[in-house]
């Protein structure tokens, strides 16, 4: 069964098309490292909840827009090497890079985790 990492942030609004350039850097690497699809999605119909919502969640501010994204892997195993990879040896790949290829959004409001699919249709 598959696993899926997702991600919520925050993007500067004018930082659009640095942050599409920076994704189609960045995400063929993990398509290398055995990821089956990436989707970055940006923000169009993202309505205030009245006790929660997603730009809350990643203090969002009005000039900037929300980035739903998921990466689809085969399985567990397979994300955790390439997470381990990530961690220990990624910034030898210029693609990964800060200095390189810097993150046009604030990377501490990003909101993370791996999750297992319980209903697949």
């Amino acid at each position: 069964m598959s696993y899926i990492d997702g991600f919520v942030i925050a993007v500067p609004t004018a930082n659009r098309q640095a942050f599409i350039d920076h994704a189609a850097r960045a995400d063929p690497v993990f398509i290398e490292k055995g990821a089956t699809r990436i989707f970055e999605c940006w923000e169009d119909d993202v309505p205030d909840g009245k006790v929660t919502d997603f730009r809350r969640a990643v203090q969002a501010t009005p000039e900037e827009s929300v980035v739903f994204s998921w990466i689809e892997w085969p399985d567990k195993a397979t994300r955790d090497a390439a997470m381990a990879w990530m961690m220990d040896e990624s910034m030898s790949d210029p693609r990964m890079d800060p200095a390189v290829n810097p993150m046009p959004f604030d990377a501490k409001r990003m909101i993370f985790g791996g999750f297992t699919p319980v209903v697949v249709l």
